[in-house]
């Protein structure tokens, strides 16, 4: 978008103010997921979030933008995106741990998979939820 005299600049330093005030209003979150498959069948999956209560130190990588309804409440908006944030999750790193074994010839397979707790900034308006982890 160009300003009245014909540049650019205008609408740059607008977008710049813009992500620079999103960066200053986001709250940090501590967020944990755990998903627990035994024979084949879905076991357990929790998910845990909650307000940090000091600073977390690092910087932001890979964010994910969800869609929200005027929702302020995280764990509501992700409930409603799940699916697009169990793929955000496991993108960024999920830990596996695996066993399986057999007797009498039946097998038993225990999958755990593990988010360890990791701190989120995350900034939310009317439209959207904006969740990037620090590193």
């Amino acid at each position: 978008m160009r300003s009245r005299d014909g540049n650019y600049s205008f609408s740059l330093r607008l977008l710049i103010s813009f992500l620079f005030t999103l960066s200053l209003n986001a709250e940090e979150y501590l967020i944990s997921y755990r998903y627990v498959v035994k024979d084949a069948t879905i076991y357990n999956e929790s998910l845990q979030i909650s307000k940090t209560m000091k600073k977390c130190d690092g910087e932001t990588y890979q964010p994910i933008i969800l869609e929200n309804d005027g929702s302020k409440n995280l764990k509501e908006i992700i409930s409603k995106n799940d699916e697009l944030f169990r793929e955000y999750i496991h993108k960024i790193g999920l830990n596996v741990k695996h066993d399986e074994t057999t007797k009498n010839h039946q097998n038993k397979s225990t999958t755990i998979l593990t988010l360890k707790t990791k701190c989120f900034k995350v900034d939310i308006n009317d439209n959207f939820a904006k969740i990037a982890p620090l590193k």
